[in-house]
């Protein structure tokens, strides 16, 4: 399985966000640039971000983007479910009928599949993006201080 490249950067957006101060709103063109990312890109993922609650949008001149949300109540399920809808390992677990073999969900493979899938939605709603920005602060001021002593 492997996310798409959209979602990598909706990752890195709110990530970006939820290390500044709280209620930070910045506009899509300084995010797109900080981060790296494409700014018409930016726009289109920040949509459905807005849509799916994890950010707000501010329209006119003191416009831009900001977390609807706490970082703690932020998870990368919802990112991921926000930009690329429900992922599905196989598609038998999201419509049994979907099973060309006609098992409707009764088989082996069913029930492995279906225990990663459980596993995988458990682990991504388990990280939040509260930790992940503690995390990146801390990696930010060890690669200031190995920078500083080289």
């Amino acid at each position: 399985m492997r996310l798409n490249q959209a979602t990598d950067y909706a990752f890195r957006m709110v990530l970006y966000l939820a290390t500044c101060p709280p209620g930070t709103k910045i506009t899509g063109a300084v995010l797109a640039e900080k981060q790296n990312i494409p700014e018409r890109f930016l726009l289109k993922i920040m949509r459905s971000l807005t849509a799916a609650g994890i950010m707000r949008s501010y329209r006119g001149v003191e416009g831009g983007f900001a977390l609807q949300r706490e970082p703690r109540d932020i998870t990368l399920y919802d990112v991921i479910d926000a930009v690329e809808g429900q992922t599905e390992l196989q598609r038998c677990l999201a419509d049994s009928d979907a099973c060309t073999r006609g098992c409707g969900g009764m088989c082996s493979l069913y029930a492995a599949f279906e225990r990663i899938q459980k596993d995988l939605v458990a682990g991504l709603r388990s990280i939040n993006f509260a930790d992940l920005a503690a995390e990146e602060k801390k990696f930010a001021a060890e690669k200031t201080a190995a920078v500083r002593d080289a």
